[in-house]
């Protein structure tokens, strides 16, 4: 076996990045209740003016008066992992998450299909820069040495254990995946590498640093089978992002829901489907939140389109109070079937699709100013058609096809009683009768007929009469 191990060192302060624009800025992240919250991460403008991960907030605003402190969001980070897990998936069907921030997948049995270890790797690494992230990469015979080779070195990949035993040996302690008090133990015997644990008889090993602590240098040499619980793909997609300052116009929305879409994305990329609805949630600080429903007309998956339609709903929504959060909520995910187009697609260059353009206009419109029309069996003009959404095309017709009388596209709301018989009937009559059943009975001839300014007409008299004609349609 070979594992792969995507390890993500500033996940707390990435996963929370994603609310912010201002990633040029002194950030650090803080987690802890409220009398004992220590710095768990800053980023590089921090950590030049001296702030670094265990002090407390009161010293490192002493240090950076600028500091911008964010509290750290653990479900932000766990949907994060989800995230990338799924991305995984693409790749691997053995996948596990694991503690501190990693994803460990299984690629030994893909490695041919991907084009070998490095091919693979760049596409982990190219698929995972996109979503902003940051993360290492490395690759091992066993789940638990990747994991810790991905801290020690990024980008290594050993794929035997008498290899891996090696480059074990040659690891500093505190890089060894033990806990840091076993860590300090062992320093003060005099041990500095995991190399000079490995030399000490088995019983004396077990002695001085325990039981799990043996199992787990067992578990990087492949000595013993590991047992991790077996990622499972979740069955919907929600994503939150909490801002640190309060959000008063849609507009300031883009930055984060470009970043949200982007994670949606990949996680539509890797289940091979698409998304045909979904919702943004506004959160405020007093009352229900703000939802906004984006509809497509079919499944798509393309975070520039997804965003153009979002931010077009945006533009049409007005914020009740300031917004404090984000949320991207997909509950149906429906699988994405590509369109089938012609080897020599005739389309002329540049022109806008039928799809595009509808979803465009139902974004900027409301979803219910734009309709197909479908055909209804029933004889009656104003009862043989019906609206239908966009997206719902009429059923092709099978069986035997007869031959209409010409109608016109254009019927009137309601028919307009004509002061003088028409001058000229072009065809006609046809005989319409139908009705009885439901209360609506009707019995009524209907005429093609020129009316004096020159106009094509549908007309009808009652059946049987040549008296008070009405119009009911336009012809073009």
């Amino acid at each position: 076996m070979l594992w792969a191990c995507l390890r993500f060192p500033q996940l707390a302060f990435d996963a929370l990045r994603a609310a912010s624009a201002t990633a040029s800025a002194a950030l650090a992240v803080s987690d802890g209740p409220a009398q004992q919250r220590r710095i768990v991460f800053a980023n590089d403008a921090a950590r030049s003016a001296g702030v670094h991960a265990g002090q407390n907030p009161a010293t490192a605003h002493a240090l950076c008066p600028q500091l911008q402190l964010l509290a750290r969001d653990v479900a932000a980070e766990q949907q994060a992992l989800q995230t990338f897990a799924t991305l995984a998936s693409r790749y691997s069907s053995l996948i596990h998450l694991r503690e501190p921030a990693a994803v460990l997948l299984e690629v030994g049995a893909s490695l041919n299909l991907f084009g070998g270890w490095p091919a693979l790797q760049r596409r982990l690494r190219e698929e995972v820069a996109r979503s902003g992230f940051a993360c290492r990469i490395a690759a091992a015979p066993t789940a638990s040495a990747a994991q810790v080779l991905a801290d020690a070195d990024d980008g290594i990949a050993l794929t035997t254990l008498a290899v891996l035993q090696g480059a074990l040996a040659q690891l500093p302690l505190a890089q060894g995946g033990l806990e840091p008090g076993t860590v300090a133990a062992l320093h003060g015997m005099g041990l500095r590498t995991l190399g000079q644990l490995f030399r000490l008889p088995r019983a004396e090993l077990a002695r001085r640093i325990g039981a799990p602590a043996l199992a787990h240098l067992d578990r990087l040499r492949g000595r013993i089978a590991e047992a991790w619980p077996r990622w499972q793909p979740p069955a919907r997609f929600v994503r939150r992002l909490e801002f640190e300052a309060a959000v008063h116009a849609t507009t300031m929305l883009a930055f984060p829901l470009q970043r949200l879409l982007r994670e949606l994305e990949l996680f539509l990329i890797a289940r091979d489907g698409g998304v045909q609805r979904f919702t943004l949630v506004l959160g405020h600080e007093r009352g229900a939140s703000t939802r906004i429903p984006v509809g497509l007309l079919a499944p798509q998956r393309d975070a520039a389109r997804l965003l153009e339609l979002a931010r077009v709903r945006l533009e049409r929504s007005a914020l009740p109070a300031p917004a404090w959060s984000l949320t991207l909520q997909v509950d149906e995910l429906p699988p994405l079937v590509p369109l089938h187009r012609e080897l020599f697609d005739a389309r002329e260059q540049g022109r806008l699709d039928w799809q595009a353009l509808a979803e465009r206009l139902r974004a900027r419109l409301g979803e219910d100013a734009l309709h197909g029309l479908a055909c209804v069996a029933d004889h009656r003009p104003a009862r043989a058609w019906r609206h239908t959404p966009p997206d719902m095309a009429a059923p092709a017709a099978r069986g035997e096809v007869h031959q209409l009388p010409m109608r016109p596209f254009w019927l009137l709301q309601r028919p307009l009683a004509l002061h003088h018989a028409p001058p000229r009937i072009l065809t006609g009559p046809e005989r319409i009768e139908s009705g009885w059943w439901d209360g609506h009975d009707q019995r009524r001839d209907y005429y093609v007929v020129e009316l004096r300014s020159g106009q094509r007409a549908w007309a009808f008299v009652e059946a049987g009469s040549h008296t008070h004609w009405t119009l009911h349609g336009w012809f073009a």
